[in-house]
Protein backbone atom coordinates (compact mmCIF):
# COMPACT_ATOMS: atom_id res chain seq x y z
CA UNK A 1 0.00 0.00 0.00
CA UNK A 2 1.60 3.52 -1.24
CA UNK A 3 1.29 6.80 0.64
CA UNK A 4 -1.44 8.00 -0.68
CA UNK A 5 -3.61 4.92 -0.43
CA UNK A 6 -2.62 5.27 3.56
CA UNK A 7 -3.79 8.84 3.01
CA UNK A 8 -6.83 8.17 1.15
CA UNK A 9 -7.76 5.70 4.13
CA UNK A 10 -7.02 8.26 6.89
CA UNK A 11 -8.70 11.46 5.31
CA UNK A 12 -11.93 10.92 7.31
CA UNK A 13 -10.61 10.54 10.40
CA UNK A 14 -8.13 13.75 9.00
CA UNK A 15 -10.44 15.82 8.27
CA UNK A 16 -12.63 15.03 11.54
CA UNK A 17 -9.52 16.59 14.22
CA UNK A 18 -9.44 19.41 11.51
CA UNK A 19 -13.19 20.08 11.89
CA UNK A 20 -12.77 19.68 15.94
CA UNK A 21 -10.06 22.22 15.82
CA UNK A 22 -11.50 24.67 13.76
CA UNK A 23 -14.29 24.54 16.52
CA UNK A 24 -12.44 24.78 19.48
CA UNK A 25 -9.77 27.51 18.13
CA UNK A 26 -11.54 29.12 15.51
CA UNK A 27 -10.86 32.56 17.30
CA UNK A 28 -7.09 31.84 17.41
CA UNK A 29 -7.13 30.48 13.56
CA UNK A 30 -8.76 33.90 12.44
CA UNK A 31 -6.40 35.79 14.26
CA UNK A 32 -3.32 34.04 12.78
CA UNK A 33 -4.98 34.00 9.44
CA UNK A 34 -5.01 38.48 10.36
CA UNK A 35 -1.67 38.43 11.77
CA UNK A 36 -0.31 36.36 8.48
CA UNK A 37 -2.42 38.99 5.77
CA UNK A 38 -0.81 42.40 7.85
CA UNK A 39 2.47 40.35 7.19
CA UNK A 40 2.06 40.00 3.67
CA UNK A 41 0.81 43.56 3.16
CA UNK A 42 3.70 45.16 4.99
CA UNK A 43 6.03 42.97 2.77
CA UNK A 44 4.33 44.17 -0.32
CA UNK A 45 3.81 47.68 1.20
CA UNK A 46 0.14 47.42 0.52
CA UNK A 47 0.60 47.05 -3.04
CA UNK A 48 -1.72 44.17 -3.28
CA UNK A 49 -3.98 44.86 0.05
CA UNK A 50 -7.35 44.53 -1.87
CA UNK A 51 -6.61 40.89 -2.68
CA UNK A 52 -4.89 39.80 0.06
CA UNK A 53 -8.06 41.02 2.26
CA UNK A 54 -9.73 38.80 0.10
CA UNK A 55 -7.67 35.74 0.52
CA UNK A 56 -7.98 36.61 3.70
CA UNK A 57 -11.85 36.84 3.98
CA UNK A 58 -12.38 33.04 1.92
CA UNK A 59 -9.92 31.44 4.27
CA UNK A 60 -11.28 32.82 7.49
CA UNK A 61 -14.73 31.95 5.82
CA UNK A 62 -14.01 28.29 5.23
CA UNK A 63 -12.34 27.82 8.41
CA UNK A 64 -15.75 29.06 9.75
CA UNK A 65 -17.83 26.78 7.58
CA UNK A 66 -15.15 23.40 8.84
CA UNK A 67 -16.69 24.44 12.48
CA UNK A 68 -19.73 24.33 11.76
CA UNK A 69 -20.07 21.48 9.12
CA UNK A 70 -17.46 19.96 9.23
CA UNK A 71 -16.89 20.15 5.60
Amino acid sequence: MGFLDKFKKQAPQLKEKAADLARSQNDKIDAGIDKAADAVNKATKGKYEDKIDAAADKAQDSVDKLAEDGK
